[in-house]
């Protein structure tokens, strides 16, 4: 039987073991009263729920030191509440509907950049496992723009465009956050085991789960709702309509955080997700790393560049000798009272129009006639 425990971070380790991450019940109480004292009510109260009694059960193989030192052993850390590089922006999880809004009690953390610092100018690419080729380099491209502009890119270290998002960032040399649904020290997906080393290497992995814990299917939905704290905002790249990445989208606007999508072929289920979510009031429609910037940015200063518009010899011509030119025939040459009467402007005006397009190039004096510059056809 576990002894009492005087110390919040051995009681908030100890909590991440006896109870799921989101139970908002149990995440109120630490809230309110600490986790000192919750852990105490949790020993000294009979159960008196299924739950409490589920709890109670799991409590005699708890071993927050245990877990502190599997950690360790890793290369991790746990980051609780008060900790200098917590981020205070998870606070914002309890704005959410009651069945998500539980704050973590703490965070595990492997890796060797501060946890803060590296989320304070981040944004989450999420989307589909079975993505496709356009959606993975969507991906990997925009991850790859938004760090080289000093943006960091967390996402949730799966197949697809996951896994695409982690990949730009570090082939960028930027950092990146990969928040588990399992313990920081259990590679998933099995083949992402070098991926993630990587990503602990030179970012950071993060879960609400202690080492060795397996991934379960609502612990996806869980997490979610971190990734979207985390971030300035949520880019979902490519999904279906029943993907769990537009959980991470709904989490983010119940945050107040930015969502944004990305358009995909009207005939690809894999973008069925994502062009639905465009509809959305809230949804924004990015095409790339810089207009992902200019939403999440500061106002005035991350703003996208204006899309270059091709550029036309013509472009520079006023609208006088621009219907000149638009008078001229391609092929037979023709007098200047022809092409005065075709353009319905006076001789003298085309003229002078007919001299300037022919020192630009565009027209050609042939036999004592005009036409188009065989070149500039």
């Amino acid at each position: 039987m576990i002894g009492r425990i005087d110390d919040e971070r051995l009681a908030r380790a100890l909590l991440c073991r006896v109870a799921e991450p989101g139970e908002v019940g149990l995440a109120r109480r630490v809230a309110g009263e600490g986790a000192v004292a919750t852990v105490e009510w949790l020993l000294s109260q009979p159960p008196t729920t299924p739950q409490r009694r589920n709890w109670n059960e799991r409590i005699p193989s708890a071993s927050p030191e245990r877990d502190l030192a599997a950690a360790s052993a890793v290369g991790a850390r746990f980051v609780i509440p008060g900790d200098a590089e917590w981020p205070d922006q998870l606070a914002d999880i309890a704005m959410l509907p009651a069945e998500y809004a539980a704050i973590p009690f703490g965070l595990w953390v492997r890796g060797n950049l501060d946890l803060r610092a590296a989320c304070a100018r981040s944004v989450a690419v999420v989307g589909a496992r079975a993505s496709t080729a356009y959606g993975e380099y969507v991906a990997s491209e925009f991850s790859f723009g938004l760090v080289e502009r000093g943006w960091a890119v967390v996402s949730g270290g799966a197949y697809g465009i996951d896994g695409a998002a982690h990949r730009g960032a570090l082939s960028a040399c930027g950092d990146t956050v990969a928040v588990l649904a399992c313990g920081v020290d259990v590679a998933y997906p099995r083949g992402h085991s070098a991926l993630i080393d990587r990503v602990a290497t030179t970012g950071l992995v993060i879960s609400e789960w202690p080492p060795g814990c397996s991934p379960m299917r609502h612990r996806f939905l869980v997490r979610n709702r971190v990734i979207a704290a985390l971030t300035k905002g949520t880019v979902v790249v490519e999904a279906a309509i029943r993907s769990g990445s537009l959980s991470t989208a709904n989490r983010a606007a119940g945050m107040m955080r930015h969502v944004m999508s990305v358009p995909g072929p009207i005939t690809s289920t894999m973008s069925a997700g994502t062009n639905e979510l465009l509809k959305q009031p809230e949804s924004v429609c990015v095409t790339s790393a810089a207009d992902v910037i200019e939403v999440v940015g500061e106002i005035g200063t991350d703003l996208a560049p204006l899309p270059e518009m091709p550029t036309d010899p013509r472009d520079g011509l006023d609208s006088t000798t621009r219907r000149v030119l638009e008078a001229v025939p391609a092929r037979a040459a023709v007098g200047v009272a022809r092409i005065a009467r075709t353009a319905g402007i006076d001789v003298i005006s085309v003229g002078r129009s007919l001299g300037r397009l022919a020192a630009g190039g565009f027209v050609e004096n042939v036999d004592g006639g005009w036409r188009v510059r065989r070149e500039s056809t």
